[in-house]
């Protein structure tokens, strides 16, 4: 799939999440509508994405888009990379982000073998996937999203504990939400990718666009190392009002 081509499959896929009619402004514009069911962010905030150097924003209302619209012209093209912009341009009581978004194609996917412990296939929902989350910590747990997974988990085991799992969650627009997980014990030995790499098979094989979003530099590194292509960001703010 070319890149234009999966640049616009991208941006299809924030614009139905942001539950009403809108697109993606020309390159280097902003798209502001009020919506109070986006999917973008955390219901009452802002939501901003940027994909392929254009910007689509979300606000609950009309007294927070007026906010926005007043904020300076180029602040929504660096709002997505750098929160320290928009603490200084709105009253900010909280961000969530910002985190890089990343797709790959069917062309562009590098698949990884798995190496002396083999990938098993378990069915979503399973307990062991909780212990997982535990040694992992609430940050990391919650930054994967386990247990939003639809798909089947991807899971590498290691004295019969599970110490890396991937899945994906069925989004809007076919799109594949991949989450993935690593035991602190058991991570720099390439366990996320190659958990990650049979969970992006999967997700291709059924047809969807597999999705990356990350803040971490080694979950970005996983995706890279799949052949994810970083297409733009994700951020949610919430406004001090």
């Amino acid at each position: 799939m070319p890149m234009d081509a999966l640049l616009l499959v991208a941006r299809g896929l924030w614009e139905e999440l942001a539950g009403v009619p809108v697109s993606f402004a020309p390159t280097g514009g902003v798209s502001v509508v009020v919506s109070a069911e986006s999917g973008l962010c955390p219901a009452g905030w802002v939501g901003v994405v940027a994909l392929g150097g254009s910007v689509l924003v979300t606000v609950p209302d009309r007294s927070a888009a007026a906010l926005v619209r007043d904020a300076p012209a180029g602040l929504w093209t660096e709002a997505v990379v750098d929160e320290a912009l928009v603490r200084e341009a709105l009253p900010v009581a909280g961000t969530l982000g910002p985190a890089a978004l990343s797709y790959v194609s069917p062309e562009g996917f590098r698949p990884v073998r798995a190496g002396v412990l083999p990938v098993e296939q378990l069915p979503a929902g399973q307990p062991e996937l909780r212990r997982l989350e535990a040694a992992a910590g609430d940050t990391d747990a919650g930054e994967a999203g386990l247990s939003g997974i639809t798909s089947p988990v991807f899971v590498v085991r290691e004295r019969g504990e599970v110490v890396a799992a991937a899945g994906y969650e069925v989004w809007p627009a076919r799109t594949a939400h991949l989450s993935v997980l690593t035991a602190p014990a058991a991570r720099g030995r390439g366990l996320a990718r190659v958990t990650g790499s049979a969970a992006v098979a999967h997700a291709l094989a059924a047809g969807l666009l597999p999705q990356w979003r990350a803040r971490p530099p080694a979950s970005r590194r996983v995706a890279a190392a799949l052949g994810f292509t970083e297409l733009g960001s994700q951020l949610s703010i919430e406004l001090d009002r």
